[in-house]
């Protein structure tokens, strides 16, 4: 059986600025399995959101392939892409996004409400994920009532309550003092290996990445492996 989550087969990525083409991504070769942990680092511009962002399917590449548990994202429908990532993807950010005028558990029922599961299942399952992440006490807060550990800590239930093989998360603790961080991260990881779920970071955070099972630094369109 094949292992591999998300897979990106040689892709470059390329803009045009007037007359001038900037090339952001070279030739990038990468896969994640179920229970791997990695980071992505670099400098500001390196292009690290350009490649999370292709990985989950939200842009295309110049060239080459990117493969969700073997489906490539190109050859598909916008709508058939959309449930790929559904079905398979979490998302999590530096800010959380957390629609303000829902509840902490009606935020974290809406991935699966949109998959169509049923309103009283959805319930019970996004329960469960706030219980895991410490809030099953705040589950009727709105994001505006919760703190901004709290409000992440929800982002990450959300991301986790469709059960995905791979969490994508762009600067997950860029926003939080250090102890909420490291509370954060912690989480994040005990996810991980519970659920058996790929998990790629991109941080500017060397202990955050340095928990991680691999970290790659990305640098003149490369990812060479640390």
């Amino acid at each position: 059986m094949n292992d591999i989550i998300l897979e990106c087969q040689n892709i470059s990525q390329q803009f045009e600025d007037g007359k001038t083409i900037i090339s952001v991504l070279n030739e990038i070769n990468f896969s994640i399995e179920h229970g791997q942990s990695v980071a992505i680092m670099g400098a500001s511009g390196a292009g690290k959101s350009t490649l999370l962002q292709l990985l989950g399917g939200l842009d295309n590449p110049t060239s080459g392939r990117v493969l969700i548990k073997g489906n490539d994202f190109a050859q598909v429908s916008q709508k058939q892409r959309g449930l790929l990532r559904n079905k398979y993807l979490g998302f999590i950010y530096q800010f959380h996004h957390l629609l303000p005028e829902f509840s902490a558990l009606e935020n974290v029922m809406m991935p699966l409400l949109i998959a169509k599961i049923p309103k009283k299942e959805a319930k019970l399952k996004a329960m469960g994920l706030l219980a895991e992440v410490g809030l099953e006490e705040r589950v009727k807060h709105r994001p505006g009532q919760l703190s901004g550990g709290e409000r992440q800590r929800t982002a990450i239930a959300r991301a986790m309550v469709t059960n995905p093989a791979c969490i994508l998360a762009d600067e997950p603790t860029g926003n939080l003092d250090e102890s909420t961080a490291t509370t954060v991260t912690e989480l994040m990881l005990r996810l991980n290996q519970k659920h058996n779920n790929g998990m790629i970071v991109v941080t500017h955070d060397k202990i955050l990445a340095a928990k991680m099972q691999k970290t790659y630094e990305l640098t003149g369109g490369k990812l060479v492996l640390q």
